[in-house]
């Protein structure tokens, strides 16, 4: 166990996802190594070779010396080249190199996770050479473990962890970055309140307020009087927050009250992930 509680927290997430994702693809045959997921542009191969290459990163390996092919289109800046050199470099490997090579980074980093004795602002190497502190690279590995988690359970027709660790990490970071979307993205008026009311496996009832210099916060105390009201179900409110899918796709799913264009413009911006 950590020395500090509020990484253990982060760690239990982390560990509740990476090994659902063991769980999941160990019986795979090679053909559904290849299949597509909502990750934009990755198989689950892809995503699975993802997760294992960030947590190296964290163990301290080395990058992979790649160089990257020229058509893959979905690379549009320097953060997405960043990331798929972990991905090209493992594009071949078999379905029982996936899984050893998974299985072995997950003891490797359970063990490491385990002995970890910095305190959370400790600065710890984070993506394109910069740093970040221990507390959020956990948050962000519990965040984008079960994210990545739910991409494959789509893939593979598998749901399920809708409620977990990791999915509780997922909703507060995810909310962090609403107050951005909608006063800032969105251009919500200044004077004027959104409320955000989610239902499913994980409920909450968040008002965003945009202050009279156009500053957006967040709170749990509904709105009198919201210009605009957004009603969905927790599995489309993380996808369209993800960036795994659009608007127009799930429109059916969500309820919009109030300004109907201002909605729109809200839910077009909802993505805030990388």
């Amino acid at each position: 166990m950590t020395v500090h509680p509020v990484l253990q927290n982060y760690a239990d997430a982390w560990t509740h996802s990476i090994e659902a994702i063991s769980e999941l693809v160990q019986p795979l045959v090679e053909g559904e190594w290849n299949r597509a997921t909502p990750c934009p542009a990755w198989s689950v191969r892809d995503v699975v070779s993802h997760v294992i290459g960030v947590e190296t990163e964290m163990l301290g390996d080395p990058r992979p010396i790649h160089t990257l092919p020229r058509d893959l289109r979905h690379m549009r800046n320097d953060f997405a080249r960043y990331m798929e050199v972990q991905v090209d470099v493992r594009r071949h490997h078999t379905g029982p190199e996936m899984t050893a090579e998974l299985e072995y980074t997950v003891i490797r980093r359970a063990r490491q996770l385990r002995n970890e004795t910095r305190a959370p602002d400790t600065l710890v190497r984070a993506p394109l050479g910069a740093e970040q502190t221990l507390e959020l690279a956990l948050r962000m590995r519990a965040f984008d473990t079960w994210a990545h988690e739910q991409d494959l359970r789509i893939a593979l027709g598998r749901p399920g962890n809708l409620d977990s660790p990791g999915a509780h990490v997922a909703r507060d970071l995810l909310l962090e970055a609403l107050p951005k979307v909608v006063a800032k993205d969105a251009g919500v008026p200044a004077n004027s309140a959104v409320v955000v009311d989610v239902h499913g496996p994980l409920e909450f009832l968040r008002t965003v307020r945009v202050d009279a210099e156009g500053r957006g916060s967040i709170d749990g105390s509904p709105s009198l009087g919201p210009v605009v009201s957004l009603a969905l179900d927790w599995e489309t409110y993380y996808r369209l927050a993800c960036g795994r899918v659009r608007y127009p796709a799930v429109a059916d799913r969500v309820k919009v009250e109030g300004d109907q264009e201002l909605g729109a413009a809200i839910l077009a911006s909802f993505a805030v992930t990388p």
